[in-house]
């Protein structure tokens, strides 16, 4: 799978310059990386079909599964992290986290999410991270989105960078606070019919 964009919303702050923020970078763009398709693969390669209509694309979660099988193995972050941000009963779990180093203020988090929800996930997504610098939890965030020429293939109504690019804005205003934001955007290596398709589920998983 190839990384075609990152939208950075913000950075500033001791963590905005240093040398662990250049090593989370390099490791989310290696996981990227990793994911491909169909398994043993050295690619990313997408049945082009429509997901449209009920029982046809491609699902999602089997390809955040491999990206979040590289960050787990290969790099060591801590998957589905109970981690408190907000009030009561907080946000919910984050789909993989790190441990970082700040000159400051010493050890604080970043977060990762793969949007395998609907858009208005999205918005929840990327919301969680900025309140989470708000609060002082985490040192920075990220989400996953796939690009307009990959959404068209995938699950209806999935997050996607085109659907949520009209409010990048907001977020950029909206946090004052020290701290990353940024959104990596994905995309297929080729389009095959003579592949599969993506399983909707949790299986499928193929790694590099």
């Amino acid at each position: 799978m190839k990384l075609v964009h990152v939208e950075t919303l913000f950075a500033r702050g001791a963590f905005a310059g240093s040398a662990e923020r250049e090593q989370v970078d390099t490791e989310i763009r290696d996981a990227i990386s990793r994911v491909v398709w169909p398994p043993g693969s050295d690619g990313f390669t997408i049945h082009p079909q429509s997901g449209k209509k009920r029982g046809e694309g491609n699902g999602v979660t089997p390809i955040k599964a491999a990206c979040m099988a590289a960050l787990q193995d290969v790099h060591g972050w801590t998957l589905e992290a109970r981690y408190k941000i907000g009030t009561g009963k907080g946000t919910g779990p984050i789909d993989a986290l790190r441990d970082v180093m700040l000159r400051t203020a010493g050890e604080s988090k970043f977060a990762l999410e793969w949007e395998t929800g609907n858009i208005s996930s999205s918005h929840r997504s990327l919301n969680k991270m900025c309140l989470g610098m708000i609060e002082g939890r985490i040192a920075g965030g990220a989400i996953v989105l796939p690009s307009g020429s990959m959404y068209p293939y995938l699950t209806d109504r999935v997050g996607n960078y085109p659907e949520i690019r009209p409010y990048l804005n907001y977020w950029r205003d909206a946090v004052t606070a020290d701290g990353v934001l940024a959104i990596y955007v994905v995309e297929q290596d080729a389009e095959s019919y003579a592949v599969p398709r993506i399983p909707k589920g949790t299986d499928g998983r193929a790694l590099r």
